[in-house]
C-alpha cells in the first residue's frame, strides 16, 4: 500500500488507533457497552496494520485499546451476572 506525500520508512498512524484506545478506556471506566466495540475495531485495525506492510503505525495504541476493551467487556458481563443474581435472589 502506497501512501502519497509520506517519506519512505515513516509509517502513518492508523486512522482508528486513537478511537480504539479511547473506546477501550471509556469501556473500562464507565460504559462497559463500548467494550465489544473497542474489541471489534481493535481486531480490525490490527489486521489492517499487519496487512499494510509497515505503512500504518499505532500498533501500541490499538493493542492497549483492544486489551482495555476485552477487560471492559468481561467486567460488564460480571456486573450483569451479579445484578441478575441480586434481583433474582433478593438479599444476597
Amino acid at each position: 500500500m502506497v501512501i502519497p506525500n509520506q517519506p519512505i520508512g515513516q509509517p502513518v498512524e492508523h486512522p482508528n488507533a486513537t478511537a480504539v484506545l479511547f473506546l477501550g478506556a471509556v469501556s473500562l471506566l464507565c460504559c462497559g457497552l463500548l467494550g465489544p466495540v473497542a474489541w471489534a475495531l481493535g481486531r480490525r485495525a490490527l489486521s489492517q496494520i499487519e496487512e499494510s506492510g509497515g505503512a500504518y503505525g499505532g500498533r501500541t495504541q490499538v493493542t492497549v485499546g483492544l486489551i482495555l476493551g476485552i477487560i471492559g467487556t468481561i467486567l460488564m458481563i460480571i456486573w450483569a451476572v451479579l445484578f441478575l443474581l441480586i434481583m433474582v435472589g433478593g438479599n444476597a
